[in-house]
């Protein structure tokens, strides 16, 4: 019996390499596609996969969302993470969320092979880069003191959430309708609100906070 598979990506060109990839390896077939974490977990609802290959960076919530609501729904579902994002903040938070694997995009497509086949053996699989951006953990720590969300102004938490997301300044700036230079203001006034300074510190705070899924 085949290893049933949904891919959840937002670049249609991604599914549609992954698809022809998977499909053609024997024992896996991708039976389900989302672009979106709502429409993902739309579709888990109709046809449950063995399978959830994840995209972290999705344009409505976080895939580290959308994994906690999954495995609520469907306990017995294998989270697998396809990620451009190699910070062990986002590795930390799928792990935490019931993840099974964390494979980069730079991995290959072996790569991602072996990682299905590792967690539907049982295995917990981690891609050569993410394994060694696990070595360092304590650089991206986050102070257990650090200041309640409250303490940031609207537009701040706005440019927290963006900044969280990966995105850059002047990225930031068109969405939210402002200049660059006033998006590089509220960043550095929200370090010194929070005490810290790293965009990993940062992202992490927002993950937890739930700012991500908000």
């Amino acid at each position: 019996m085949s290893i049933r598979i949904m891919l959840v990506d937002d670049h249609l060109i991604l599914r549609e390499a992954l698809r022809g990839t998977l499909n053609a390896e024997p024992g896996l077939m991708v039976v389900a596609e989302a672009g979106t974490g709502r429409e993902a977990l739309e579709c888990l609802k109709k046809d449950c996969p063995d399978i959830l290959l994840l995209d972290i960076g999705l344009p409505d919530m976080t895939g580290i969302d959308v994994a906690i609501q999954a495995l609520v729904d469907h306990p017995k579902l294998i989270v697998v993470a396809l990620s451009g994002y190699v910070d062990k903040v986002f590795i930390d938070e799928m792990l935490k969320a019931g993840g099974r694997a964390y494979v980069s995009k730079s991995a290959g497509t072996q790569g991602l092979i072996a990682a299905i086949r590792a967690v539907v053996a049982g295995h917990v699989y981690l891609s050569p880069e993410i394994t060694g951006a696990m070595v360092d953990r304590g650089s991206c720590h986050v102070p257990g003191s650090a200041p309640p969300l409250s303490i940031l102004g609207r537009r701040e938490r706005d440019v927290l959430k963006l900044l969280a997301k990966g995105l850059r300044s002047s990225a930031i700036g068109a969405e939210l309708g402002i200049q660059p230079a006033t998006v590089d203001v509220h960043r550095n006034n929200i370090k010194n609100k929070l005490g810290l300074r790293t965009v990993a510190e940062l992202t992490r705070y927002a993950i937890r906070e739930g700012l991500l899924s908000s």
